[in-house]
């Protein structure tokens, strides 16, 4: 396939029966932003099936990692989800995205709000140094229904903050606000409660928002924001929050 190249997964994670995640070889001429999204394919019965995929790690590290969902029916997924060490996977050669810091306005705080594996851009963005010089605070938020789907947790907690390069600043910066829906935890409000309670005690002032996760929770958190004087940014100017519309169902 043209505007393609092939590398070689490394490693694979299965974190439940729902969720996985797998980790590839990455060519030196591949580059990309935090927060950006590559398409992602297998050839199945002689064809090529292609879907978007944020990438998990951050643009200085060696390899590329991804995180998904299992679907049992899935046209790519439930091929992709029996993938191996040593197998090799499709990638776009171009990254893309509206889910940068970029298209942000100048802050003090920023909010990474996701459900699921929209969890995967904002672990690429949590690894980027340029975000804590741009932001005083950055707080992760991550909305899952079980506790098994609670992700990346022990990097997030204890293996992000001893990073040789930005650990410190992690320590000082960074906050991590998990939410489980279905089961008993110390955190079961789901997110648009959280904001609309004012549960942080934002403002368009100084406050800033990513939202990555299922179409209710980016439908229902945006008209929130866009009640409260955010706006959102769009390709020609930058704004209070900022969504992947690549995502979006339309």
């Amino acid at each position: 396939m043209r505007n393609t190249i092939t590398e070689t997964v490394t490693h694979v994670h299965h974190w439940n029966d729902t969720l996985f995640s797998f980790r590839t070889t990455r060519r030196d001429s591949f580059r990309f932003e935090n927060g950006q999204f590559v398409m992602i394919g297998l050839e199945i019965e002689g064809k090529p099936v292609m879907r978007a995929y944020s990438v998990a790690s951050a643009n200085w590290e060696p390899e590329l990692e991804f995180f998904s969902i299992k679907v049992p029916d899935g046209k790519l997924t439930k091929h992709l989800q029996k993938i191996k060490v040593g197998d090799t996977v499709t990638l776009s050669c171009k990254p893309a995205g509206t889910l940068v810091a970029g298209q942000l306005l100048p802050g003090k705080n920023l909010y990474l709000l996701a459900t699921g594996t929209g969890l995967a851009p904002f672990m690429s963005i949590i690894k980027d140094p340029d975000i804590y010089d741009r932001f005083e605070k950055v707080v992760l938020v991550h909305s899952v229904r079980y506790c098994s789907e609670l992700a990346y947790q022990d990097e997030i907690l204890n293996v992000l903050p001893q990073n040789e390069f930005i650990g410190d600043t992690v320590k000082q910066k960074l906050e991590y606000f998990p939410i489980v829906t279905r089961e008993p935890f110390h955190t079961q409000q789901r997110i648009t409660r959280l904001l609309q309670d004012d549960h942080w005690h934002t403002k368009p002032s100084q406050d800033r928002f990513m939202l990555c996760g299922n179409d209710a929770m980016l439908k229902d958190t945006m008209q929130i924001l866009d009640a409260q004087g955010y706006e959102k940014a769009t390709s020609r100017s930058q704004g209070h929050y900022v969504i992947e519309h690549a995502f979006v169902e339309k």
